[in-house]
């Protein structure tokens, strides 16, 4: 029975030296003096020869806020995905020790002792180091050749573009990673599927493929696009599978089932733990909460939660309320009303009610506060019990400072001369009656005699006389409106807009009639014990729309929250102005352009974001070679002539799916983008085209090459190619690795283009 323990167990292993060598070259190329340079992007005093100063650039400093804010536990947004990017990034400084205490507002800055630059930098080397080898592992998987595959692998290796974004703290070269193991684990689960379905290897790789496609697109929205191409080449093969005749019904079944579950079910719910984790760790007020809902804000620890902790749940008439607009765009602001009036003559001609002026206010203020009143009674305080507001009844909305009535008549609002004016009652003796009765419409309501309720109810102010909805227009009022946002009575019947939505904010239940106590009473902070939280999918679903451009974001933690609201305000019209930078995805394909990311403050060295243009050439060059060679076949085997084998033209295709496929999807959707682009974009699009490049030229030596002497010529060229790609790629490894200071001739000697801003000091 114990007969097995007379023999030894054992073990057996394929290992591929390739596959090891490969990594080890990968690691050192981006393990290589990971730590320098200790400090971020450059910002001093030098003269540049056709450049200006790095202070654009701002890539580390971007990534670095957040990762301090992780630190300390504080809630942000990101304009550039999902937060697991960013959770890696801050994993790196967790195991390093960091504590998130560094100063991140000043582009240039030294990091000081405490930030683990090692560390940080760690994870997107660690990927670009293992990308070369799973370039190598792909093309084997494709059918071809070790040589072509070490061909694939070696390019990736010598690119000066992957080298030097990998080792800085970005994310491009995690989504890359993520990328190509989507599409390795999906060839070798292909693979699987012809040998031995439903075996532990099979699930395996599935699963991974799942997996690998949910955190590409985890680490930026940009991954999506290789998940939309797994998923195309898999619906490609599923719709194969359902036409094998010799898989009964209940297999083909399991078989789709299995493919729903890892490549739609799992990608799904790992999105959702992406933000439900990012929601955990940050749990704390900060400064980008401004622009989310008042529920939102509240649910986190401190900022507005301080303020709302205790208030009461349900709004009564006498309640006083501060009402927030729900849309928050060009900012989040509050209905306001002052002393001042609207002028009697505008600038354009037209005249007005001269009544008191109602805006929406991005700032906290006592002249935020409204009563809500019932029309049948003139008391502005909270009954003993409270009658609740519901859905459907008519208020009174009455200014706590000037105690005028929230009014809206048929004239012309100031800058929106198709909507009425919104203004608070002033009574001139003439014949212009009030009108101030608004019926309440709670959107979110789940029955028709709701309450509405604090925070969480979002609701419309209809015009009883008019039918006119409380809108905000957005639209800046002139300096007699202190450039505050106009406020509008918009007709129901243009439509529904989340401008003509508000909730309740602040809310304290009104205990004094006479106006001097009500006063004293606006100004004090609100104490009931009542509590409330917002669901985890309820935040995630509002996290989803809401995105900061990189500006608001990196203003935003620079500056005070409401200085970031300012400047928003201040800034609302769109600025048709580019980054330095900033490219058109025409430069990418002829590395018309490069970006300068470290200067040295005392001598010549630096680091820019410049690829292999070698590489890049051939590159484009055999994109097109595939095109045109796929379409030469598909005609000819149109008219029955099979030019290459079947399984050849089958590895070509599939070859071409990916590879081809993974440039198209990872580049042209930038064509119909408006956000700004760099050069850093188009590297996935790029990675794609080099997994090409060896397959191109594999084919042309095995197919197109008839003879001996041909394919040693071919062979002869390639290997004078490949070592042209080698001594660009060492000619531009000082700036790649910023490791060598240059001389002025030097630096000139390396401007290929004249669209390349290489910096040179002028003494």
């Amino acid at each position: 029975m114990l007969g097995f323990l007379k023999r030894p167990v054992v073990v057996t292993a394929d290992i591929n030296l390739n596959v090891v060598a490969l990594t080890a070259v990968g690691l050192l190329s981006r393990l290589w003096h990971l730590a320098y340079p200790r400090a971020v992007v450059r910002d001093d005093c030098w003269q540049y020869y056709g450049a200006v100063p790095l202070w654009l650039t701002f890539d580390e400093v971007y990534y670095g806020q957040y990762i301090s804010f992780y630190m300390k536990r504080i809630f942000f947004l990101d304009g550039s995905g999902p937060p697991f990017g960013h959770m890696l990034l801050a994993l790196g400084g967790y195991l390093g020790g960091f504590d998130g205490n560094f100063l991140w507002n000043r582009i240039g800055a030294e990091y000081s002792s405490n930030v683990p630059v090692w560390s940080l930098r760690l994870l997107p080397a660690l990927t670009g180091a293992f990308s070369i080898p799973m370039a190598y592992q792909i093309l084997l998987e494709l059918g071809f050749s070790h040589c072509a595959a070490m061909g694939a692998a070696l390019l990736m290796l010598i690119e000066n573009a992957l080298i030097t974004q990998s080792r800085l703290m970005l994310l491009e070269s995690v989504l890359i990673f993520f990328n190509l193991l989507a599409v390795l684990s999906y060839l070798k689960f292909s693979n699987s599927q012809k040998h031995r379905p439903f075996s532990l290897s099979w699930w395996f790789w599935l699963m991974l493929t799942g997996v690998a496609c949910s955190c590409a697109v985890g680490v930026k929205y940009m991954g999506i696009f290789t998940y939309l191409l797994v998923l195309a080449v898999a619906s490609v093969h599923a719709w194969h599978l359902i036409g094998d005749q010799t898989l009964s019904n209940v297999c083909v079944l399991c078989h789709l089932l299995a493919r729903a579950a890892a490549l739609l079910v799992i990608p799904t719910l790992m999105y959702l733990l992406f933000f439900y984790v990012h929601l955990i760790l940050v749990y704390r007020s900060g400064p980008h909460d401004q622009i989310m809902s008042s529920a939102f804000q509240a649910s986190l620890e401190g900022g507005l939660a301080r303020i709302t902790q205790g208030q009461p749940l349900e709004v009564a008439y006498g309640s006083q309320v501060t009402l927030k607009n729900v849309f928050g765009k060009p900012v989040p602001c509050w209905l306001h009303s002052h002393q001042s009036t609207y002028p009697m003559i505008y600038e354009n001609g037209r005249g007005s009610s001269h009544q008191q002026q109602v805006t929406c206010y991005p700032f906290k203020d006592v002249n935020n506060w409204w009563i809500v009143k019932d029309p049948g009674r003139h008391q502005l305080v909270v009954n003993n019990p409270p009658r609740p507001v519901r859905h459907g009844d008519v208020v009174q909305l009455v200014h706590g400072m000037t105690t005028r009535f929230l009014n809206t008549h048929d004239v012309a609002a100031p800058l929106s001369p198709h909507s009425q004016e919104v203004s608070c009652y002033v009574d001139y003796n003439i014949s212009m009656p009030s009108q101030n009765l608004w019926r309440l419409d709670i959107v979110n309501r789940e029955s028709d005699t709701e309450v509405w309720k604090t925070i969480l109810s979002e609701v419309r102010l209809v015009h009883v006389n008019t039918s006119a909805v409380l809108k905000l227009s957005g639209a800046h009022l002139p300096d007699w409106g202190f450039q505050q946002l106009e406020v509008v009575g918009e007709k129901l019947s243009r439509g529904y807009h989340e401008s003509m939505v508000w909730n309740v904010e602040e809310h304290r239940y009104g205990k004094s009639q006479e106006q001097k106590e009500r006063e004293l009473e606006l100004h004090s902070p609100a104490q009931m014990d009542v509590s409330r939280n917002l669901s985890f999918m309820a935040r995630f679903l509002e996290l989803q729309p809401l995105r900061l451009s990189k500006d608001d974001v990196r203003l935003a933690t620079r500056l005070q929250p409401l200085a970031f609201l300012q400047w928003r305000m201040l800034t609302a019209k769109s600025d048709d102005s580019e980054h330095k930078y900033s490219s058109s995805p025409l430069d990418w394909v002829t590395l018309d352009t490069s970006i300068a990311y470290w200067l040295h403050p005392r001598t010549s060295a630096q680091i820019h974001l410049l690829g292999n243009i070698v590489i890049w050439a051939s590159a484009s060059l055999a994109m097109v070679v595939y095109v045109l060679l796929f379409f030469w076949y598909l005609l000819r085997r149109r008219r029955s002539i099979c030019d290459i084998p079947e399984d050849s033209w089958l590895r070509w295709v599939l070859a071409g799916a990916l590879c081809a496929g993974g440039w198209a999807v990872n580049y042209l959707p930038f064509f119909m983008m408006e956000k700004t682009l760099f050069l850093y974009h188009y590297l996935p699009a790029l990675t794609f085209q080099i997994l090409l490049l060896p397959v191109v030229l594999q084919h042309v030596s095995d197919h197109l090459c008839r003879s001996q002497l041909l394919r040693s010529l071919f062979s002869a060229l390639v290997v004078a190619w490949y070592s042209c790609a080698c001594h660009v790629f060492n000619t531009l490894r000082p700036l790649t690795y910023g490791d060598k200071s240059l001389s002025p001739s030097e630096l000139k000697a390396l401007r290929w283009k004249d669209s390349w801003d290489i910096l040179i000091r002028k003494h």
